[in-house]
């Protein structure tokens, strides 16, 4: 296969050219995972993507992991991970933003970042697409290290940065919180929802992609929770929260980010080491099918904090 690719809006790019139902051939294999290495976030249109084709794909890019929670995995394929809309479940998904209800809205974040080791990436396809809203964004976050001023930079390759999983999003420090109110049956806590109590875990708050050697700002909203010993990098804990604050807000502007609007035969590959995301979301009884298949991650990035 000959691929071209033309850019995304903002970041990432579109592979054209690229056919699922073909042979991956050894030099096919390689130009993916170079486009894959190189942009971190790539769409492909108009695949005839069937379980099997997808996870022959994603199998490109490394050894994939099945999910735990068994009522949304394939049984025919324990490498698919289903996200349906499903009436008798939306009430445990349903949040408040301005009044109006919202189903599955996710903030930014990268995938078992509160577990310090995170995913090496993930596909997506669309197999029903919402008729409205239900868009999935993507952050680059290594764009947004190279954007940031070099004192920035120098600060933050001495601070390491804490994250600490919360069930209720009225608790993460660092989401945008004005308007939003919890569904009367959100989950309270982990176990809820079969989830265990995670423990704090730092990382640096610049890491070196283990592929790419690329920078890339390890700041995303979702579970942030403090700097690790502010004092020691000349910080008083005011100064150390008013960091994260700008951060955050950095990782927010648009030039870093992509919104993909769901069109049958879509499939996106993003590199979770590197981008961070997020679900816009969609009104209750909207329906709306997405497979995922997980490249499992085999480096931790962050460490378990102990005390």
């Amino acid at each position: 296969m000959s691929f071209e690719i033309s850019p995304l809006e903002n970041v990432g790019v579109e592979v054209q050219g690229f056919d699922i139902t073909a042979e991956f051939d050894e030099d096919t294999a390689a130009t993916l995972v170079e486009l894959f290495d190189e942009h971190g976030i790539l769409l492909f249109r108009g695949q005839d993507v069937t379980p099997e084709r997808q996870i022959a794909f994603s199998r490109l890019f490394g050894q994939l992991e099945m999910h735990p929670i068994k009522e949304t995995t394939s049984e025919d394929y324990p490498e698919l991970f289903m996200l349906a809309s499903n009436p008798e479940q939306e009430q445990y998904l349903t949040a408040y933003y301005d009044g109006e209800p919202v189903v599955s809205r996710l903030d930014w974040h990268m995938d078992l970042h509160y577990t310090g080791k995170p995913n090496r990436g993930a596909v997506l396809t669309a197999v029903v697409c919402a008729e409205e809203d239900g868009l999935t964004g993507f952050g680059d976050l290594a764009r947004a290290w190279d954007a940031l001023d070099a004192d920035t930079q120098a600060l933050l390759e001495t601070i390491e940065v804490t994250y600490a999983f919360s069930m209720q999003r009225k608790h993460m420090r660092f989401v945008n919180l004005e308007g939003y109110e919890p569904g009367p049956y959100s989950p309270r806590k982990p176990s809820d929802i079969n989830y265990p109590n995670f423990p704090e875990v730092a990382y640096p708050a610049m890491v070196m992609h283990p592929v790419t050697g690329r920078k890339v700002l390890e700041i995303c909203e979702q579970f942030l929770e403090r700097v690790v010993a502010p004092h020691e990098a000349g910080l008083s804990n005011d100064e150390a929260v008013d960091l994260l604050e700008r951060l955050v807000e950095h990782t927010r502007q648009p030039e870093f980010h992509y919104f993909h609007h769901w069109q049958p035969g879509d499939m996106v590959l993003w590199d979770n080491w590197r981008a961070m995301h997020c679900a816009t979301g969609t009104r209750p009884g909207i329906e709306r099918v997405i497979h995922r298949t997980t490249i499992t991650g085999d480096t931790a990035l962050g460490r378990v904090v102990n005390g």
